[in-house]
Parts: structure tokens; sequence; C-alpha cells
């Protein structure tokens, strides 16, 4: 029997959030149900909204959830009643995931950025039997429930508050793990993060963590750069300052950073992230932008490295409960980035995320 769900649903590019009743298929083979205790609104999200995008209508987004397994397909071995935390899906056969780099998949896109499952048909209808596209990073969790994979679905600690926990599927493991795991930040070393949203937020407490001496957050919202402050950042910079270069590089005695990281994905700000390095210092890239970037060939001759990272290069099912451990320690109080809005205040969330006014709405069915 179909699961009866509600769920946000987005039928126009540019139109509201609607709140709707919909039927869920079963799941099939590696498939769960899973029901949504919580599910963190991302600035991901938004590209369901870019205009000519490939993301089908109507759809239902998100790809923060955490929850409850309800019912699992053949083949699948996680019990209903197991609490978990969703993430983006992989295929597991391809060289990069065997390589234990799942954000690298070779299917990367085909599984999380359009909202359609392999086999092309979508899983949830309407209360007119419309089809209802699913399965955005391999979740579609702005729901009462979603379909996901063994691949994407990380078992946890039944103690823990579930609805809370959804972002640590993509912002939160994407801003750590470029941290310690893609750029292998080490105690002593310095780190420039530029953008304090939640994922430069998490890369800050990452740094923190990692015993960074040096940790300079750039943003434009004051409130962004205090919290940047409380939560391990020696440094807090106005990105529209005309002098932040010259500030950057005097944090580090003239001598650059080892490591940058870009959340922003403005051209401009990769470019000055750049610059701060040192001559062999590393710039990784996070945001997804729509300009191309120019950099200085005199910088990049000189030893620099840019690089992309997808996911901070994490296996989730490995980096998603070691995170958890370390908030139980109070090393990584990632809550404190939580705002919580009932599901059906969808709209007043990504408004509010998109004033800067909240880091990272957590959407409760």
């Amino acid at each position: 029997m179909p699961t009866r769900a509600t769920a946000a649903v987005l039928r126009d590019a540019d139109g509201p959030y609607a709140i709707e009743p919909l039927d869920l298929a079963d799941p099939g083979p590696g498939e769960l149900v899973v029901r949504i205790a919580g599910a963190g609104f991302c600035h991901t999200d938004l590209l369901g909204r870019a205009p000519g995008g490939r993301v089908p209508k109507p759809v239902v987004l998100g790809h923060e959830g955490a929850g409850t397994v309800e019912a699992a397909g053949p083949g699948v071995a996680i019990a209903p009643g197991t609490p978990v935390v969703l993430s983006f899906d992989s295929c597991g056969a391809c060289a990069d995931c065997r390589d234990a780099r799942p954000g690298a998949c070779a299917q990367m896109a085909a599984r999380n950025m359009f909202a359609m499952p392999l086999d092309g048909e979508p899983r949830l209808t309407d209360a007119s039997g419309g089809a209802v596209h699913n399965r955005w990073f391999g979740q579609s969790s702005f729901a009462t429930h979603a379909l996901a994979t063994v691949a994407n679905t990380v078992p946890v600690d039944d103690d823990l508050p579930l609805e809370l926990l959804g972002p640590l599927g993509c912002g939160m493991q994407t801003g750590a793990g470029s941290v310690l795991i893609s750029l292998g930040v080490r105690a002593g070393d310095g780190i420039a993060v530029f953008g304090a949203g939640a994922v430069g937020l998490a890369a800050v407490m990452a740094a923190h963590l990692a015993g960074a001496t040096r940790i300079a957050a750039v943003d434009l919202n004051p409130a962004r750069l205090d919290l940047a402050r409380g939560l391990g950042a020696t440094h807090a910079l106005n990105g529209a300052d005309p002098d932040l270069l010259r500030q950057l590089k005097a944090i580090t005695g003239g001598a650059g950073f080892e490591h940058a990281l870009d959340t922003t994905a403005v051209p401009e700000v990769v470019a000055t992230a750049v610059a701060a390095l040192r001559t062999t210092g590393t710039c990784g890239l996070v945001g997804v932008g729509a300009r191309p970037y120019t950099l200085d060939p005199g910088l990049m001759l000189s030893g620099r490295t840019v690089r992309g990272i997808i996911e901070g290069d994490a296996v989730p099912q490995r980096f998603i409960p070691k995170l958890i451990e370390l908030w139980r320690q109070g090393r990584f109080p990632f809550d404190r980035l939580v705002a919580t809005y009932p599901l059906a205040d969808i709209g007043r969330a990504e408004a509010d995320a998109l004033a800067g006014e909240v880091v990272k709405p957590v959407l409760i069915p």
C-alpha cells in the first residue's frame, strides 16, 4: 500500500510552495521509506527555482532530512524503527565510490540533481493522480515521508534529537569535511573561510577542532561574523572592505594562509581567496555559481592549488557519526546555527534564509 504523505510541493519555479497530500510508492529493492522528523533548508534547494533549470515540476525538494525508517524494500538490512540521517545518493559501484569518494560518483548528477529516480518514473502522486517529482538528492525530504536508498541512509543512535540532525547530511558535512578531509587542516595551520553561512560556519568549527591557530571568517553580515567568533574564528573581516586582502595577509605576517575555503561562488571573492594563500596553499571551492572564475596566472604558477570539493569528500556513513560524537562532546555545536519552522511555514523559512536572518532553517513536518 502506498504511504500517505504531506509535502511542500513546488509547482512553478517562481511560485509559492503548496502543502499537499501525496501518495508515496512502496519502497523497491534497496529503498526505504523514512518518516521525516526534520529537514534542513539549504541554499542548494534554491536550484529548484532556477529559471530554465533541469529540475522538473511539480517537485518536492529538501535534501537534509532525518527521521525514522517506516518501511524497507527487498534487500535492505536497515530495520523499520531505526533512526537515520539522510545524505546525498551515490551508486556505490563506480571507481570513485569504490575509492571512498561517493561525492565524485559517476552518477552524482543523475542521482541527486534532477529529482528523478533512475528509471524515470516519479514515485509520488497528488490528489488528482498526477505525478510529482521526487528523489531530490535521493530523498525529497520537505515532507512527512521520504523515499531514500541504503547508499544515502545513515543509521544513528536512538537517543538523539532527530529533528535537528538533518543538516549533518549536507551543509555541515560539506563544511566540516572540506576542512578535515579535503584540505587536511592541521594544528598550527591558518585558514580563511569566505562566507559565514551554514557551510562556512561548519568549516570554522572544524578548523577550531583541528587546532588551526589562525581562522579568518569573511562575510558581509556583522551578526554572522560575531557568530563565527563565538565558534572559533580568531579573526572576522568584512568582505566589502577594499583593504580586505591586505588585512588577510597581515594576519599571517605577510606569508599568506595555508588554506582557504570559498562558499560564495562569487568570482571576485574566489580571486581574493586565492591571492590570500601562501605560495603552496590550497583553496577549496564548494559554492555553485553562474559566472566563470578569473585567476591571476602568476599566483597559480608560483605553486598555489585550486580544487573543487563535493560534500567535503566525506563518506556519510563514516563521517556523520563522527560529527554527532563531536556534538555530544560539545566540540561541534552545529545546533547553535539552527532555527526551526513548521513545514507549513516553508515560505517564511526560505525568505528568512535569503535575508540572512537565520543560518540554518529546519522544517518540522
